[in-house]
């Protein structure tokens, strides 16, 4: 069985740990009802509504 001559550095290791990491981005759509940007199944800040029905009031 092959055995490592040298201990992996520190550096090493982790470049190959981040290698498998992928930042996702946000997915970000229209609002329906004042089409700003807003988070899926999330409240819209702008408007406060979500599934066409106001949620919190907005001033």
């Amino acid at each position: 069985m092959a055995v490592p001559k040298r201990k992996t550095s520190k550096s090493r290791r982790d470049k190959r740990r981040a290698s498998n990491y992928k930042a996702v981005k946000p997915n970000i759509m229209e609002c329906p009802q004042c089409h700003e940007p807003k988070l899926p199944h999330r409240v819209c800040s702008a408007c406060g509504f979500y599934k066409n029905k106001e949620v919190k009031e907005v001033k």
